[in-house]
């Protein structure tokens, strides 16, 4: 069989869900026969069947939720499922593995930048920065004064990890090297530093990491045992005076129990770059001053998104010139 091609001769049909930069597309287009969602808007479920039943691929995305019985059409043609994006929470693995549907992620190239948001999102909160901002936009600053806006330091306080994997490591060494930070961590299971590592100090419960802290962030996979992981019990553990970084998965913490915390100064703040149901926030969330909002940019860099973009290719062109992809989930 011609390298990339389909049992009888033509080009592999590739599906791509969203938009991505030129640069991705452009190869996409060059190596198989792509078709780009060019209204950039997510396929609804009936909309993504349909595409899925003319196509030998999927290239899809976290907005996609590819249940069993999706991937129980897809076994009909799709025969490999390029996820944009390290987490695959959004599709049924164990539903693809019966249905013969190879699935692949993009692991490593975004591990730095989202390392460099869960930072900027601890500065943002703890220094009070969203305030600031949205004060000066206001036209409401009367001018510097020794007491406006008081943050908190972040230089020298003990962070906390949750999910000690390359971007909680890639954390760890920006928050101590570069802050003076002390790593304290939680896994699943102990981790053997690795050279570059900091010092870090691993606690094997949850309960007794949490009141150790001065911050908290998190980059744990969402499952079934993370969700809700950071809930009212949680957040009860934590000092009033700790803030709490998520740039993993929304479902890691109950909403809900957190807008309360942070409503009744059962912590000090939040900086939040994802949600549970993604656009929307819980409610409260938006109306709170001390909570950072972004919306969902962890790996949002040219850099890295075209990098992702093109680690699903390889992925692709590897499973059609009969090859094992090289980041194989399912």
């Amino acid at each position: 069989m011609t390298p990339g091609a389909t049992p009888d001769g033509e080009r592999p049909v590739v599906v791509v869900t969203r938009r991505l930069p030129g640069t991705v597309e452009d190869a996409l287009a060059a190596r198989f026969e792509a078709r780009f969602n060019t209204l950039d808007d997510p396929f609804e479920p009936a909309v993504l069947e349909d595409a899925m039943r003319e196509a030998d691929a999927l290239l899809c995305t976290v907005t996609d939720r590819l249940t069993a019985r999706l991937l129980d059409v897809a076994k009909r043609r799709v025969r490999v499922v390029a996820n944009f994006g390290v987490g695959v929470n959004n599709i049924d693995l164990a539903a693809a593995r019966a249905a013969g549907v190879t699935v692949t992620n993009t692991p490593d190239v975004l591990t730095d930048d989202t390392a460099d948001l869960a930072m900027a999102l601890l500065l943002a909160v703890a220094r009070r920065v969203g305030e600031g901002e949205r004060l000066v936009r206001a036209d409401a600053w009367p001018g510097w004064t020794p007491t406006q806006l008081l943050g908190t330091r972040v230089t020298g306080k003990v962070l906390g990890i949750v999910g000690y994997g390359r971007i909680g490591r890639a954390v760890a060494r920006r928050a101590h090297f570069g802050f003076g930070m002390r790593i304290l961590h939680h896994s699943r299971r102990p981790h053997a530093a690795a050279p570059g590592d900091p010092p870090a100090e691993f606690r094997a419960r949850l309960e007794d990491l949490l009141p150790e802290c001065d911050a908290l962030t998190l980059h744990c996979p969402a499952t079934s045992e993370t969700r809700h992981l950071i809930d009212e019990r949680a957040l009860a553990r934590l000092r009033p005076t700790a803030f709490l970084v998520n740039t993993a998965r929304g479902d890691v913490v109950d909403e809900a129990a957190l807008v309360a915390a942070l409503r009744d100064g059962r912590i000090a703040g939040a900086g939040l770059d994802v949600y549970e149901r993604e656009p929307r926030l819980a409610a409260g969330l938006r109306e709170l001053a001390n909570v950072v909002l972004l919306p969902h940019l962890g790996s949002a860099t040219t850099e890295t998104r075209t990098a992702m973009g093109l680690r699903a290719l390889a992925n692709l062109e590897a499973f059609f010139d009969g090859r094992e992809p090289p980041d194989r989930v399912a």
